[in-house]
């Protein structure tokens, strides 16, 4: 909305890309039928009475999940995309991740401890180093602490395997410091403003990499991949590793204000706009 994601669509355009509803029309072929309760990913245009997607992008939701719950499928798919699709986590891995109480981070905390690992997570005072914990951080850290040096003690100084990282800006490179030999660091986005650039002689050191994650540009690529997601993320669903943290609800007429308080900071887990009822 503001002209600094990667993708800028030409004004005027209607924003929103994860909803859920009930399937008003379907083609013939689609996975799902006119009445079925979905999550879905649109290309833009979310925020309607009446919004389309592609049929690959649809997901039939269990009759105990709430629409609110089923907007937070893209997190989950993102950080599955991350974990498995753009790296290998194994189990019993370490995984640090930025802004764990927001609604990305907090799907990456549940989708990473269902994989195995060890969770640290990263996050903006007292009360989102508690909804981190709830989620299932084995540790949390604050954001404005000296966390670079509590993970080093967290690990007996070795580091950590994967960084999962939606912030950027100042902190990103210590994120790079704060690695093993042979870790990660999954570029996600840049909630903190600056993009930030990375020395390289840094990764050749410690046998490093940083890794894009555009979960959006890759369906461009194989349109088959979330479905094939979308099926792990069931079975993880079934054995209870994942339940979407929903921080606020807001009706279509204060859409700016849940805008205002993603860029100030104050939400945690997903930010629902609820269009109609």
């Amino acid at each position: 909305t503001k002209g600094q994601y990667q993708v800028k669509p030409q004004p005027p355009f209607l924003p929103g890309l994860e909803i859920a509803g009930v399937v008003r029309s379907a083609p013939a072929g689609a996975n799902v039928k006119p009445g079925d309760r979905v999550a879905a990913m649109s290309k833009l245009g979310g925020w309607a009475e009446v919004a389309a997607a592609a049929p690959t992008g649809v997901f039939r939701i269990p009759e105990s999940m709430t629409f609110a719950e089923a907007t937070s499928f893209l997190n989950y798919q993102t950080a599955y995309f991350a974990f498995v699709w753009r790296t290998a986590l194994l189990a019993g891995e370490t995984v640090l991740i930025h802004g764990a109480a927001g609604g990305t981070g907090s799907a990456a905390i549940q989708v990473a401890r269902g994989l195995g690992a060890t969770v640290i997570a990263v996050a903006q005072g007292a009360d989102k180093m508690r909804v981190a914990r709830e989620c299932g951080a084995h540790h949390a850290l604050d954001a404005d602490s000296d966390w670079l040096a509590e993970t080093k003690t967290i690990t007996d100084g070795r580091g950590v395997d994967i960084v999962f990282d939606p912030v950027g800006g100042d902190r990103f490179t210590d994120s790079v410091r704060s690695l093993a030999t042979l870790g990660r660091l999954l570029v996600i986005g840049f909630a903190g403003g600056a993009i930030p650039e990375v020395k390289v002689n840094r990764l050749l050191l410690r046998n490093t990499a940083v890794i894009g994650v555009a979960w959006g540009e890759y369906v461009r690529v194989d349109p088959s991949m979330p479905q094939q997601i979308a099926v792990e993320l069931a079975k993880m669903s079934d054995a209870g590793h994942i339940k979407p943290l929903i921080g606020g609800i807001y009706e279509m007429e204060r859409v700016g204000d849940a805008l205002r308080d993603l860029e100030q900071r104050r939400a945690t887990g997903k930010l629902v706009v609820r269009v109609r009822d």
